[in-house]
């Protein structure tokens, strides 16, 4: 049993990990290269794209989506959708994906003359099954080693460890107050039922040993 706990736990944990570094914000310094639209398909992998832009007709199979493709500073490619997110998940409320691109398009460099951009995102890249990062914001920064402090994964991640701890310590106080007490009343009564069954067990084997002895 203690081996089915701590696999839930750390199942529950994993999981936790998993949605929360695919949904908050991640920050890339790389230098745009193109700008572009692709009509899309979506099929296994439609879970990580988001849903038509808001306005549009969600019912139509395909549908065109913006691209940015970038460059980063130690020289990887990375391709990023642009995607509203409307009022869905993740709460990103994105409504300007028209600007974005054309924002995007304005910051494209070259190698000989590379204009560096911060690169607001979520989600993973993905070349098996085809996933792109979407991207929430591109702005214009001095060189490819500007400082990010991540302040909203911060606050994020410190509101979320408080509610988890107030969780635990109530549920430890619930457990000790209810359900503690209720399982040693059970475990004590286990242990009377054993015992009577040992008393009687005990009776009948001097009873059986009087009665061969006659």
């Amino acid at each position: 049993m203690g081996y089915i706990k701590w696999s839930i736990i750390l199942l529950f944990w994993v999981s936790v990990a998993t949605v929360l570094h695919y949904t908050l914000p991640q920050h890339d310094i790389a230098r745009i290269t193109d700008t572009e639209v692709r009509r899309i398909d979506p099929g296994e992998n439609r879970w990580f794209w988001a849903s038509a832009d808001v306005g549009s007709d969600g019912s139509l199979p395909n549908r065109d989506v913006f691209f940015i493709s970038a460059v980063r500073d130690n020289g990887r490619v990375m391709v990023y959708r642009n995607e509203d997110t409307g009022w869905g998940w993740p709460p990103y409320f994105k409504f300007d994906t028209s600007n974005l691109q054309a924002e995007a398009a304005d910051l494209r460099s070259t190698s000989a003359n590379p204009q560096w951009v911060v690169i607001k995102h979520y989600g993973w890249r993905n070349e098996f099954f085809t996933i792109f990062p979407n991207a929430i914001s591109v702005r214009a920064v001095d060189g490819p080693d500007q400082r990010i402090i991540p302040w909203i994964n911060i606050i994020i991640l410190t509101i979320l460890a408080g509610i988890f701890w107030a969780i635990f310590v109530r549920w430890r106080r619930f457990r000790r107050a209810r359900i503690d007490p209720v399982l040693e009343d059970v475990e004590e009564g286990f242990d009377a039922v054993g015992d009577g069954i040992a008393r009687r067990r005990s009776g009948l084997r001097r009873w059986l040993d009087s009665w061969k002895s006659k």
